[in-house]
């Protein structure tokens, strides 16, 4: 029987969790370094439909497939579903489109609203912006979300190892599963 060697050594995990950002460097084997999220609060979520990704605030953890214990400790781990902050992707949203995702469609509001729009920006970007918005679809199940100001999220990162929670948005059947 051979004695402990160090290239066999494991660390405890240490679970990241739903808080103001905590981030403890690990030196690795061959002088590389991990960096163990213990707390974190935001992250890089790619909406990939639209093709545009934002740091967003992390709100609350909604459901992990291995246990209901890691969703009530708020514990953020690859595959998570969470739900994050919807603000930075409605700002784009309505930057790109001239379309402002929260509110809900009514006759007058849109007519009112589009004018107070024309004021702020030159005609060529109001036309650049019909001509996006004419080609633009949006799936409904996503644009309900938005008006609850909270997209659900899936993280695609591995906290403990690289210190940072980056994911993408749930959308088309993803999104139904976990809807449910």
């Amino acid at each position: 029987s051979i004695k402990k060697r160090k290239y066999e050594m494991g660390r405890p995990a240490t679970l990241c969790k739903l808080g103001a950002k905590r981030v403890r460097s690990v030196r690795c084997r061959g002088g590389n370094m991990k960096y163990r999220a213990l707390r974190l609060d935001a992250g890089n979520y790619a909406w990939g439909s639209e093709n545009v990704t934002k740091k967003v605030r992390i709100l609350d953890v909604v459901y992990n497939a291995s246990s209901n214990e890691l969703v009530r400790t708020k514990t953020l781990l690859k595959n998570t579903i969470i739900q994050i902050d919807a603000q930075p992707f409605k700002q784009w949203y309505l930057k790109k489109f001239g379309q402002d995702l929260g509110k809900k469609k009514k006759g007058g509001d849109k007519k009112e609203e589009a004018a107070e729009e024309a004021e702020k920006v030159s005609r060529h970007v109001v036309f650049k912006q019909k001509a996006r918005a004419s080609k633009q679809k949006l799936d409904p199940a996503v644009e309900e979300q938005f008006q609850s100001g909270r997209l659900l999220a899936c993280i695609a990162s591995r906290p403990g190892q690289c210190g940072r929670c980056d994911g993408y948005i749930l959308e088309g059947e993803e999104l139904a599963f976990y809807k449910r």
